[in-house]
């Protein structure tokens, strides 16, 4: 994996913070000693020069380049009643292309090569004569050169760790004598987190679990973990989601999706049981899935396997094919024809049988199919057709009361509402509707200002009420007439 200048310095805290805390957990025992001190040292000076060599003389700009860091623990050992002897030395230590990542910060940097690598260690080594104990991280990675290097140096063990680029680190010894313990010790990521980080991937293939099977040791292959750290995330996610199955075929840990519910011990069935239930075709539906299930997870991983050898056949096909356009001579060309001429009749076969496979695969998910839907509707409890008769005869029949009610509670609304208001209040509500000017702009409902028949008659001598609505017009000919008084 390449980094740039930001991700290779998260790369080098993380590493930092995940094995200073291994090599404290070791002392005084993997790693030997009673007494031991911590040191800590970085290229910051280094780091300052290349920055002025480019012109950059912000400070801020060293918080985000990494400083290729290391941490040094020396073990001591009590001698007598004052003295101490030293016991060894363990460091962890970190390589960053730093001239190439100042130069172009956003850029990824190069790997480290296999020289940088053997400087790097013999810098680190003091005294040779003592136990040393160095761990290399390159946050861009490393050759292939520098991967393959062996360190045989009497006391001295090297392991190298890198990112992976999948969140993980790949990290292995660089010696042919190095402890496993000791490679351990140099990984920064705990094993809750690869369990995590496997449960994650699992995941992300859950659609396969709805047709086929996933695999184990598929899983740690591709996410670069233990088989037995994927095992057990298998065993937790298998344990948390009743539908999840685990099957061990030929040392093949599979899991695929099977029916949900309780997974109840089996009840003995004698022999006259087990006769009938297979002819009557009768008996537990979610047995049945599981039992399906689980072959087509067979059948599928057979599947796919036979697709990667298919995919392996094809990739030899294609570079016969180069390999005889390259050839000379008549001779080795028939060679690799015939080499050719078989590889195709053995990827026929293969597709063959993979086709074979999808069928069966395709008879087992539609029975599947059919059992789930049969459960399904066993564990609804639909009602008949007499009861979804009568209860829709019985909410007609309320809906209807109810509409009743509501009509008669609106009447009485609006009896009510007739009922209380008074004379005085309907002259007052038309005094709302005058505004300044003296026209009328809010109209009255009828029901509102037509007083109710119970209310007292006002007496004949009284003036009449009259309102600027209706002026009368002095220019109309009704107003100009005038009645002559009599003789």
């Amino acid at each position: 994996m390449s980094a740039n200048a930001e991700q290779a310095m998260q790369l080098e805290a993380d590493f930092l913070a995940g094995v200073e805390y291994n090599l404290h957990a070791a002392e005084g025992g993997l790693l030997r000693g009673s007494i031991w001190q911590t040191a800590r040292l970085d290229d910051e000076d280094r780091l300052r020069a290349l920055l002025a060599e480019n012109r950059t003389y912000d400070r801020q700009r060293l918080k985000t380049l990494p400083a290729n860091r290391r941490l040094a623990l020396h073990g001591y050992e009590k001698r007598f009643f004052f003295g101490r002897r030293r016991t060894g030395v363990a460091i962890a230590s970190v390589m960053s292309p730093l001239a190439a990542l100042v130069r172009t910060p956003e850029e990824a940097g190069p790997a480290i090569g296999l020289g940088e690598l053997h400087d790097h260690v013999n810098k680190l080594m003091g005294d040779v004569t003592m136990s040393h104990v160095i761990g290399v991280c390159s946050t861009t990675g490393f050759t292939p050169q520098a991967r393959e290097a062996k360190f045989n140096i009497p006391k001295v063990s090297v392991v190298l760790i890198e990112p992976d680029g999948q969140g993980g680190w790949r990290v292995h010894a660089a010696g042919d004598a190095v402890d496993e313990r000791l490679v351990k010790l140099f990984d920064p990521e705990k094993e809750s987190d690869k369990v995590d980080r496997a449960r994650a991937l699992i995941a992300s293939y859950s659609a396969d679990l709805l047709t086929g099977s996933l695999a184990a040791s598929a899983v740690a292959k591709e996410a670069n973990l233990p088989e037995h750290l994927v095992r057990k995330s298998f065993r937790q996610l298998a344990s948390s989601d009743a539908e999840l199955r685990l099957v061990d075929r030929d040392g093949q840990l599979l899991m695929y999706r099977g029916a949900s519910g309780e997974r109840a011990e089996k009840k003995s069935m004698n022999m006259m049981d087990k006769i009938k239930q297979l002819f009557s075709g009768e008996g537990d539906e979610t047995e049945k899935i599981n039992l399906l299930a689980e072959r087509r997870a067979t059948l599928s991983q057979r599947r796919d396997r036979f697709y990667d050898d298919i995919a392996k056949l094809e990739k030899k096909e294609a570079e016969l094919i180069e390999e005889g356009k390259n050839a000379k001579s008549e001779v080795p060309r028939r060679r690799i024809a015939a080499q050719v001429a078989q590889l195709r009749k053995d990827i026929a076969r293969h597709n063959t049988t993979g086709a074979m496979l999808n069928q069966q695969i395709n008879i087992i998910s539609t029975d599947i199919h059919n059992l789930t839907l049969i459960k399904q509707g066993e564990l609804a409890q639909l009602p008949d057709t007499e009861e979804l008769t009568s209860h829709a005869v019985e909410a007609e029949e309320m809906l209807e009361s109810l509409k009743a009610d509501a009509d008669m509670v609106g009447g009485l609304e609006a009896g009510i509402e007739q009922t209380l208001i008074s004379e005085e209040e309907m002259a007052i509500l038309k005094e709302f509707e005058k505004d300044d000017t003296g026209s009328e702009t809010i109209a009255i409902p009828p029901s509102v200002i037509t007083p109710p028949q119970s209310s007292t008659r006002v007496a004949s001598d009284s003036p009449p009420i009259t309102t600027d609505s209706e002026p009368d017009a002095p220019d109309s000919p009704d107003a100009r007439k005038v009645d002559p008084e009599p003789s």
